[in-house]
């Protein structure tokens, strides 16, 4: 990452060698060296901590990620899974992080699904799941839509902090959805949203059953293709085995998330 970069100049600057005694200096040159000299003496400290925070990847979040293998794709849906039962239970067990957990996210993460969701507030990945701080890895906006932003973040997860499992959630009467299948004017920036949806509304128009479930269910496959598809980090993992992605909807009345093929 760039941060870790910069630090490693910063680094290097401050221990340079100096300039070799032979070459004669001006008073005023010879002032203005022992003054950055005795600078970079107090900053030496400051900077080997940081440096030795960059090397260990803790600067960026990483920390965790390099020495623990990925959680495997089966067992990543099944905690996914199971978490969705406890919240229909109503017997969540992530309802807090104490000081012991929060000591250790300090320094870094590792999570081990990345979830593509909604921005709807009914519809928070973390609570209908069932899982705790510094589990999933989030991305969220309105239909689920993955624009370039969105697509780094996950790949970022992906590629530095080892997450090999993505869950892209759609949900139950999504309103990005119904504003496409209803048409008309949108304010804004909101256009770029319902631009992205349109494809997954034309696919499904004229089908049996709720235009805007039906709408849905082949936004989040939309979803699930792009990222399967989006190179070169996620389609290589992707078709190596490294990297799965899975689509899943979320029933507003039920509380239930299922799998979607």
């Amino acid at each position: 990452m760039p941060a870790k970069n910069s630090l490693f100049l910063i680094f290097v600057t401050a221990h340079a060698a100096p300039p070799s005694p032979r070459k004669q200096l001006s008073k005023t040159h010879m002032k203005e060296q022992n003054s950055t000299h005795q600078r970079l003496i107090v900053r030496k400290p400051v900077l080997h901590h940081f440096a030795a925070l960059a090397l260990l990847g803790v600067i960026g979040g990483s920390a965790f990620a390099a020495d623990t293998a990925p959680v495997p794709h089966d067992e990543s849906l099944k905690r996914l899974k199971d978490g969705n039962e406890r919240y229909l239970a109503g017997k969540p067990k992530n309802t807090s992080t104490d000081a012991k957990r929060r000591a250790q996210l300090a320094i870094g993460q590792k999570p081990f699904a990345i979830i593509v969701s909604c921005s709807d507030s009914r519809v928070g990945p973390e609570i209908v799941l069932d899982q705790g701080a510094g589990e999933l890895f989030i991305v969220r906006s309105a239909g689920h839509v993955v624009a370039e932003v969105g697509l780094g973040s996950i790949e970022y997860a992906v590629e530095h902090l080892g997450a090999a499992f993505i869950l892209v959630l759609g949900h139950e009467r999504c309103g990005a959805v119904a504003a496409t299948v209803a048409g008309g004017d949108a304010a804004g920036h909101i256009p770029s949203i319902v631009n992205a949806i349109k494809p997954a509304v034309a696919k499904t128009k004229g089908m049996p059953g709720d235009a805007v479930d039906n709408a849905t269910r082949a936004q989040v496959l939309e979803v699930v293709a792009q990222l399967q598809k989006a190179g070169p980090v996620l389609a290589d993992r992707v078709k190596s085995g490294k990297l799965k992605v899975v689509g899943a909807r979320y029933d507003l009345d039920s509380g239930r998330v299922e799998v979607i093929e």
